[in-house]
Protein backbone atom coordinates (compact mmCIF):
# COMPACT_ATOMS: atom_id res chain seq x y z
CA UNK A 1 0.00 0.00 0.00
CA UNK A 2 3.14 2.10 -0.71
CA UNK A 3 5.27 3.27 -3.55
CA UNK A 4 7.85 5.22 -4.68
CA UNK A 5 7.13 8.46 -6.78
CA UNK A 6 9.00 10.36 -9.41
CA UNK A 7 8.72 13.11 -11.20
CA UNK A 8 11.29 13.22 -14.10
CA UNK A 9 11.89 16.03 -15.79
CA UNK A 10 8.08 17.47 -15.61
CA UNK A 11 7.02 20.81 -17.86
CA UNK A 12 3.83 22.34 -17.80
CA UNK A 13 2.96 25.28 -20.12
CA UNK A 14 0.04 26.97 -20.65
CA UNK A 15 -0.49 29.93 -22.99
CA UNK A 16 2.53 31.76 -21.94
CA UNK A 17 2.58 30.54 -18.26
CA UNK A 18 5.33 28.07 -17.15
CA UNK A 19 4.17 26.38 -14.33
CA UNK A 20 6.29 23.46 -14.28
CA UNK A 21 10.21 24.06 -15.67
CA UNK A 22 11.92 20.39 -15.46
CA UNK A 23 10.75 19.24 -11.94
CA UNK A 24 12.92 16.61 -10.94
CA UNK A 25 12.17 14.81 -7.36
CA UNK A 26 11.93 11.47 -5.76
CA UNK A 27 9.76 10.49 -2.81
CA UNK A 28 10.46 7.67 -1.47
CA UNK A 29 7.83 4.92 -0.14
CA UNK A 30 5.94 5.61 3.06
CA UNK A 31 7.27 9.04 3.06
CA UNK A 32 5.76 12.52 3.92
CA UNK A 33 6.52 15.43 1.37
CA UNK A 34 5.28 19.00 1.45
CA UNK A 35 5.31 20.99 -1.58
CA UNK A 36 5.78 24.25 -0.41
CA UNK A 37 5.94 27.71 -2.30
CA UNK A 38 4.17 30.71 -3.44
CA UNK A 39 1.10 30.61 -6.03
CA UNK A 40 2.18 29.73 -8.98
CA UNK A 41 5.52 27.69 -8.26
CA UNK A 42 3.92 24.63 -9.83
CA UNK A 43 3.13 22.96 -6.84
CA UNK A 44 -0.89 21.77 -7.31
CA UNK A 45 0.22 21.17 -11.06
CA UNK A 46 2.48 18.78 -9.76
CA UNK A 47 0.69 16.87 -7.88
CA UNK A 48 -2.38 17.25 -10.75
CA UNK A 49 0.24 14.85 -12.57
CA UNK A 50 0.74 12.90 -10.45
CA UNK A 51 -3.40 12.17 -9.97
CA UNK A 52 -3.46 11.93 -13.88
CA UNK A 53 -5.99 15.21 -14.07
CA UNK A 54 -2.84 17.04 -15.69
CA UNK A 55 -0.97 15.81 -18.57
CA UNK A 56 2.88 16.99 -18.75
CA UNK A 57 4.32 18.85 -22.25
CA UNK A 58 7.60 16.63 -21.36
CA UNK A 59 8.59 14.71 -18.41
CA UNK A 60 7.20 11.89 -17.11
CA UNK A 61 5.49 10.83 -13.81
CA UNK A 62 6.65 7.17 -12.47
CA UNK A 63 5.15 5.22 -9.81
CA UNK A 64 7.82 2.29 -7.99
CA UNK A 65 9.74 2.97 -12.05
CA UNK A 66 6.57 2.54 -13.93
CA UNK A 67 5.95 5.42 -16.51
CA UNK A 68 2.62 6.60 -15.74
CA UNK A 69 2.28 9.96 -17.51
CA UNK A 70 0.22 8.82 -20.00
CA UNK A 71 -2.35 6.22 -17.36
CA UNK A 72 -5.55 7.31 -17.03
CA UNK A 73 -6.40 9.17 -13.46
CA UNK A 74 -9.12 6.31 -12.55
CA UNK A 75 -5.95 3.70 -13.11
CA UNK A 76 -3.41 5.34 -11.04
CA UNK A 77 -4.15 3.99 -7.66
CA UNK A 78 -3.97 7.16 -6.22
CA UNK A 79 -6.42 8.80 -3.62
CA UNK A 80 -6.93 12.89 -3.90
CA UNK A 81 -8.07 15.31 -0.98
CA UNK A 82 -9.48 18.68 -2.56
CA UNK A 83 -9.40 22.16 -1.12
CA UNK A 84 -12.95 22.04 -1.21
CA UNK A 85 -14.06 19.26 0.17
CA UNK A 86 -16.17 17.57 -3.19
CA UNK A 87 -18.66 15.82 -0.96
CA UNK A 88 -21.54 14.65 -2.53
CA UNK A 89 -24.46 16.54 -0.91
CA UNK A 90 -27.09 13.78 -1.42
CA UNK A 91 -25.06 11.34 0.08
CA UNK A 92 -24.80 10.37 3.84
CA UNK A 93 -21.06 10.50 5.36
CA UNK A 94 -20.63 6.63 4.75
CA UNK A 95 -22.19 6.74 1.90
CA UNK A 96 -19.36 9.30 0.41
CA UNK A 97 -16.60 7.07 2.08
CA UNK A 98 -17.70 3.71 0.14
CA UNK A 99 -18.75 5.71 -3.11
CA UNK A 100 -15.76 4.51 -4.90
CA UNK A 101 -16.35 0.98 -4.03
CA UNK A 102 -20.19 1.00 -5.44
CA UNK A 103 -18.86 2.42 -8.67
CA UNK A 104 -15.99 -0.86 -8.64
CA UNK A 105 -18.99 -3.19 -7.92
CA UNK A 106 -17.94 -4.04 -4.10
CA UNK A 107 -20.99 -6.11 -2.50
CA UNK A 108 -22.84 -3.48 -0.26
CA UNK A 109 -22.25 -5.64 2.96
CA UNK A 110 -18.65 -5.19 2.39
CA UNK A 111 -18.37 -1.88 1.45
CA UNK A 112 -21.05 -0.39 4.08
CA UNK A 113 -18.43 -2.41 5.98
CA UNK A 114 -15.05 -0.78 4.61
CA UNK A 115 -17.20 2.32 5.23
CA UNK A 116 -17.71 2.02 9.02
CA UNK A 117 -13.86 1.35 9.60
CA UNK A 118 -12.72 4.56 8.01
CA UNK A 119 -15.63 6.73 9.84
CA UNK A 120 -13.79 4.78 13.11
CA UNK A 121 -10.41 5.56 11.47
CA UNK A 122 -10.89 9.02 11.00
CA UNK A 123 -12.92 9.53 14.44
CA UNK A 124 -16.60 10.22 13.12
CA UNK A 125 -18.36 6.84 13.59
CA UNK A 126 -21.59 8.48 14.89
CA UNK A 127 -21.46 10.77 12.14
CA UNK A 128 -22.01 7.70 9.60
CA UNK A 129 -25.50 9.07 8.48
CA UNK A 130 -25.21 12.24 8.42
CA UNK A 131 -25.16 14.68 5.70
CA UNK A 132 -22.70 16.94 3.97
CA UNK A 133 -24.64 20.34 5.70
CA UNK A 134 -25.37 18.74 8.77
CA UNK A 135 -21.08 18.24 9.13
CA UNK A 136 -18.42 21.05 10.31
CA UNK A 137 -15.86 21.74 8.17
CA UNK A 138 -13.39 19.83 9.66
CA UNK A 139 -15.40 17.01 9.82
CA UNK A 140 -16.54 17.13 5.96
CA UNK A 141 -12.54 16.69 5.27
CA UNK A 142 -12.41 13.66 7.46
CA UNK A 143 -15.02 12.35 5.44
CA UNK A 144 -13.41 13.41 2.02
CA UNK A 145 -9.53 11.74 3.59
CA UNK A 146 -11.61 8.41 4.39
CA UNK A 147 -13.41 8.02 0.92
CA UNK A 148 -9.48 8.98 -0.59
CA UNK A 149 -8.30 5.80 1.86
CA UNK A 150 -11.51 3.39 0.90
CA UNK A 151 -10.02 2.04 -2.48
CA UNK A 152 -6.43 1.66 -0.28
CA UNK A 153 -4.32 3.90 -2.71
CA UNK A 154 -0.79 3.33 -2.92
CA UNK A 155 -0.39 6.89 -3.08
CA UNK A 156 -2.08 9.58 -1.26
CA UNK A 157 -2.54 13.01 -2.79
CA UNK A 158 -3.63 15.90 -0.31
CA UNK A 159 -4.05 19.56 -2.21
CA UNK A 160 -4.30 22.39 0.70
CA UNK A 161 -7.04 20.15 2.32
CA UNK A 162 -6.91 22.36 5.42
CA UNK A 163 -6.90 25.95 3.75
CA UNK A 164 -10.55 26.47 4.37
CA UNK A 165 -10.48 25.92 8.24
CA UNK A 166 -9.93 28.41 11.08
CA UNK A 167 -6.77 28.12 12.93
CA UNK A 168 -7.50 26.03 15.78
CA UNK A 169 -9.75 23.01 13.48
CA UNK A 170 -6.23 23.58 11.14
CA UNK A 171 -3.54 22.00 13.75
CA UNK A 172 -5.98 19.54 15.40
CA UNK A 173 -6.53 17.66 11.20
CA UNK A 174 -2.97 18.17 10.21
CA UNK A 175 -1.37 16.05 13.06
CA UNK A 176 -4.98 13.76 12.68
CA UNK A 177 -3.83 13.11 8.75
CA UNK A 178 0.13 12.46 10.18
CA UNK A 179 -0.63 10.48 12.34
CA UNK A 180 -3.29 8.52 9.88
CA UNK A 181 -0.42 8.26 7.50
CA UNK A 182 2.24 7.11 9.79
CA UNK A 183 -0.41 4.52 10.99
CA UNK A 184 -0.79 3.45 7.22
CA UNK A 185 2.74 3.85 6.21
CA UNK A 186 1.00 5.21 2.79
CA UNK A 187 3.02 7.65 0.46
CA UNK A 188 1.75 11.02 0.99
CA UNK A 189 1.75 14.47 -1.11
CA UNK A 190 0.97 17.05 0.47
CA UNK A 191 0.72 20.61 -1.09
CA UNK A 192 0.40 23.97 0.91
CA UNK A 193 1.58 27.17 0.75
CA UNK A 194 1.98 27.31 4.75
CA UNK A 195 5.18 27.40 6.15
CA UNK A 196 4.49 26.34 9.73
CA UNK A 197 1.81 23.03 8.28
CA UNK A 198 4.75 22.06 5.65
CA UNK A 199 7.69 22.15 8.80
CA UNK A 200 5.56 20.77 11.65
CA UNK A 201 4.45 17.48 9.96
CA UNK A 202 6.32 16.36 6.97
CA UNK A 203 9.29 14.00 6.21
CA UNK A 204 10.89 16.57 3.61
CA UNK A 205 9.81 19.76 2.27
CA UNK A 206 10.41 20.55 -1.05
CA UNK A 207 10.45 24.20 -1.87
CA UNK A 208 8.93 24.99 -5.14
CA UNK A 209 10.02 28.78 -7.40
CA UNK A 210 8.58 28.91 -10.67
CA UNK A 211 8.31 25.35 -11.39
CA UNK A 212 11.59 24.59 -10.08
CA UNK A 213 12.72 22.71 -7.52
CA UNK A 214 15.02 25.48 -5.06
CA UNK A 215 15.54 22.56 -1.92
CA UNK A 216 14.09 19.32 -0.32
CA UNK A 217 15.26 18.08 2.65
CA UNK A 218 13.88 17.54 6.31
CA UNK A 219 11.97 20.53 7.94
CA UNK A 220 15.48 21.42 10.35
CA UNK A 221 17.65 21.12 7.72
CA UNK A 222 15.14 23.17 5.17
CA UNK A 223 15.27 26.24 7.95
CA UNK A 224 18.37 26.07 9.27
CA UNK A 225 20.21 26.07 6.36
CA UNK A 226 18.31 26.91 3.35
CA UNK A 227 20.08 25.94 -0.49
CA UNK A 228 19.57 29.27 -1.57
CA UNK A 229 18.61 33.12 -0.56
CA UNK A 230 14.57 32.36 -2.07
CA UNK A 231 14.34 29.60 0.45
CA UNK A 232 15.71 31.37 2.88
CA UNK A 233 12.68 34.21 2.52
CA UNK A 234 10.22 31.74 1.76
CA UNK A 235 10.95 29.68 5.00
CA UNK A 236 10.20 31.30 8.57
CA UNK A 237 11.42 35.01 8.76
CA UNK A 238 14.90 36.67 8.06
CA UNK A 239 16.99 40.08 8.54
CA UNK A 240 18.73 41.58 6.20
CA UNK A 241 22.19 42.77 7.46
CA UNK A 242 24.26 44.57 5.58
CA UNK A 243 27.92 43.00 5.56
CA UNK A 244 31.26 43.06 4.60
CA UNK A 245 32.90 39.82 2.48
CA UNK A 246 36.36 39.13 3.50
CA UNK A 247 37.50 35.78 1.89
CA UNK A 248 35.47 33.13 3.70
CA UNK A 249 34.06 35.09 6.21
CA UNK A 250 31.97 37.90 6.38
CA UNK A 251 31.62 41.63 9.11
CA UNK A 252 28.33 42.10 9.76
CA UNK A 253 27.30 44.39 13.28
CA UNK A 254 30.81 44.69 14.18
CA UNK A 255 31.48 40.74 14.19
CA UNK A 256 33.42 38.42 12.08
CA UNK A 257 31.11 35.20 11.02
CA UNK A 258 32.01 32.25 8.39
CA UNK A 259 29.75 32.16 5.19
CA UNK A 260 27.18 29.22 4.68
CA UNK A 261 28.65 27.90 1.32
CA UNK A 262 30.33 30.12 -1.68
CA UNK A 263 30.55 33.18 -0.84
CA UNK A 264 29.69 35.74 -3.57
CA UNK A 265 32.05 37.71 -5.41
CA UNK A 266 30.75 40.95 -4.48
CA UNK A 267 32.01 42.46 -0.95
CA UNK A 268 29.21 44.26 -0.18
CA UNK A 269 26.38 42.23 0.56
CA UNK A 270 23.28 40.92 2.77
CA UNK A 271 23.26 38.39 5.39
CA UNK A 272 20.01 36.83 6.34
CA UNK A 273 19.70 36.35 9.79
CA UNK A 274 17.12 34.47 11.40
CA UNK A 275 15.16 36.60 14.82
CA UNK A 276 16.20 33.88 17.11
CA UNK A 277 19.80 34.40 16.25
CA UNK A 278 19.62 37.70 17.37
CA UNK A 279 20.89 38.04 20.61
CA UNK A 280 19.20 41.15 22.93
CA UNK A 281 21.14 42.42 26.14
CA UNK A 282 19.23 45.47 28.16
CA UNK A 283 21.86 48.41 28.53
CA UNK A 284 21.84 51.71 29.26
CA UNK A 285 24.32 52.63 26.56
CA UNK A 286 23.56 50.23 24.27
CA UNK A 287 23.60 51.46 20.36
CA UNK A 288 20.12 50.13 20.01
CA UNK A 289 16.11 50.84 21.24
CA UNK A 290 13.40 48.24 21.15
CA UNK A 291 10.30 49.79 19.24
CA UNK A 292 7.98 47.21 19.87
CA UNK A 293 7.45 43.65 21.04
CA UNK A 294 5.26 41.07 20.00
CA UNK A 295 3.49 38.35 22.26
CA UNK A 296 4.00 34.55 20.07
CA UNK A 297 3.30 32.82 22.95
CA UNK A 298 6.73 30.56 24.20
CA UNK A 299 8.57 33.74 22.58
CA UNK A 300 8.31 37.55 22.10
CA UNK A 301 9.35 39.25 18.82
CA UNK A 302 11.36 42.66 19.27
CA UNK A 303 10.93 45.31 16.81
CA UNK A 304 14.72 47.15 17.53
CA UNK A 305 15.69 50.24 16.10
CA UNK A 306 19.79 50.34 15.55
CA UNK A 307 21.58 53.39 13.72
CA UNK A 308 21.24 51.76 10.03
CA UNK A 309 17.70 50.43 10.03
CA UNK A 310 15.75 47.90 12.12
CA UNK A 311 16.05 44.50 12.92
CA UNK A 312 13.82 41.75 14.17
CA UNK A 313 14.98 39.71 17.41
CA UNK A 314 12.72 36.68 19.43
CA UNK A 315 13.68 36.39 22.65
CA UNK A 316 12.36 33.74 25.39
CA UNK A 317 8.99 34.83 26.70
CA UNK A 318 10.67 35.23 30.35
CA UNK A 319 13.23 38.10 29.31
CA UNK A 320 10.46 40.20 27.94
CA UNK A 321 9.47 41.62 30.78
CA UNK A 322 13.03 43.98 30.98
CA UNK A 323 12.89 44.44 27.44
CA UNK A 324 9.94 46.76 27.03
CA UNK A 325 9.86 49.64 24.32
CA UNK A 326 12.53 52.31 24.73
CA UNK A 327 14.70 49.80 26.40
CA UNK A 328 18.15 50.66 25.35
CA UNK A 329 20.14 47.60 24.04
CA UNK A 330 22.87 45.48 22.88
CA UNK A 331 22.82 43.41 20.02
CA UNK A 332 25.18 40.17 19.14
CA UNK A 333 24.18 37.97 16.61
CA UNK A 334 25.14 33.85 17.22
CA UNK A 335 28.15 32.62 16.13
CA UNK A 336 27.56 29.98 13.14
CA UNK A 337 27.87 30.27 9.55
CA UNK A 338 25.58 32.69 7.99
CA UNK A 339 23.58 33.02 4.76
CA UNK A 340 25.07 36.00 2.39
CA UNK A 341 23.10 37.17 -1.09
CA UNK A 342 24.35 40.05 -3.43
CA UNK A 343 23.20 43.29 -2.09
CA UNK A 344 20.41 45.08 -3.38
CA UNK A 345 19.28 48.35 -3.38
CA UNK A 346 15.71 47.00 -2.95
CA UNK A 347 16.41 44.91 0.31
CA UNK A 348 13.60 45.73 2.57
CA UNK A 349 14.12 48.58 4.42
CA UNK A 350 12.32 47.75 8.07
CA UNK A 351 15.02 44.57 8.33
CA UNK A 352 18.25 46.70 7.12
CA UNK A 353 20.94 47.10 8.82
CA UNK A 354 24.53 49.25 7.94
CA UNK A 355 27.28 46.88 9.03
CA UNK A 356 28.70 49.36 11.62
CA UNK A 357 26.02 49.52 13.63
CA UNK A 358 26.14 47.74 16.76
Amino acid sequence: MTAQVEFRGLRRVFGKTVALDGLDLTIEPGQFVALLGPSGCGKTTALRCVAGFERPDSGAVLVDGEDITNVPANKRDAGMVFQSYSLFPNLNARDNVAFGLRVRKVPVATRRAKAGELLELVGLPAHADRFPHELSGGQQQRVALARALALEPRVLLLDEPLSALDAKVRVSLREEIRRLQLDLGITTIFVTHDQEEALSIADRVAVLRDGRLEQCGPPAEVYDRPATPFVAEFVGTMNHLAGHVSGDKVTVLGQLLPIDGAAPGAAQVDVLIRPEAVQVTPADDGRAEVLAASFRGASVRLRLALAGGEVLADVPGHEAARLGPGTRVTVRLVERPVLVAERTVTAPAPQSVDADAV
